[in-house]
């Protein structure tokens, strides 16, 4: 289910504000996602407040800047351990959209009048999303709507892999660039080095 945030600018300290940083992380961070901005003073949930309008959201369009602020990878936590699995905006915070790819959050881009399409689409209720991360495709209800998203992170993404994987994933041609590196340069490796 998707669900609309028709606001710009969300950081990193309204996604999950700091005071909450300092539970550990297997207690999960999910019940703090927005949580100035979700709850009236005594603590109970806004009633009108989108994301508590109904349970199993897991997409969410945003405005742009969506992640901006500090490099807090907290604020990816909250949004992943409450569900959220893509976040659609016309823009990110640099190091909120590497956070997320690399815990498993699509940080899709979208372009302003597509956010426009979507946010008045969800405007009256959250709706089923589709997403085709290979073909950078989304359908929500009779819209359907293109993003992107940097290739690598798209590949990560689509196979669960971490830094580290990518890098493997290359591992041939690193093999090649070595050899060849060996063979033209032979003077600049150390005696017995392969």
């Amino acid at each position: 289910m998707a669900v609309c945030l028709p606001q710009a600018n969300i950081d990193t300290d309204q996604l999950i504000p700091a005071r909450f940083m300092s539970v550990p992380r297997a207690q999960g961070y999910g019940r703090f996602l927005l949580h100035d901005m979700r709850r009236e003073e005594a603590g109970d949930l806004k009633a009108d407040f989108p994301l508590n309008a109904q349970d199993g959201m897991s997409v969410l369009i945003a405005g742009r800047n969506f992640g901006s602020g500090s490099s807090r990878e907290a604020a990816v936590y909250a949004l992943v351990d409450s569900g959220i699995r893509a976040v659609f905006a016309p823009s990110f915070g640099d190091i909120f959209a590497s956070n997320a790819v690399n815990n498993g959050l699509l940080p899709a881009q979208i372009d302003e009048a597509t956010y426009e399409t979507l946010s008045q689409t969800l405007e009256r209720r959250p709706q089923t999303i589709t997403i085709d991360l290979g073909a950078r495709s989304l359908q929500l209800g009779s819209v359907g709507a293109r993003f992107s998203i940097d290739d690598s992170w798209a590949l990560k993404l689509i196979n669960g892999w971490d830094d580290i994987d990518l890098t493997r994933h290359h591992r041939a041609a690193i093999a090649a660039f070595k050899n060849t590196r060996y063979q033209t340069t032979a003077w600049a490796w150390p005696n017995g080095a392969d």
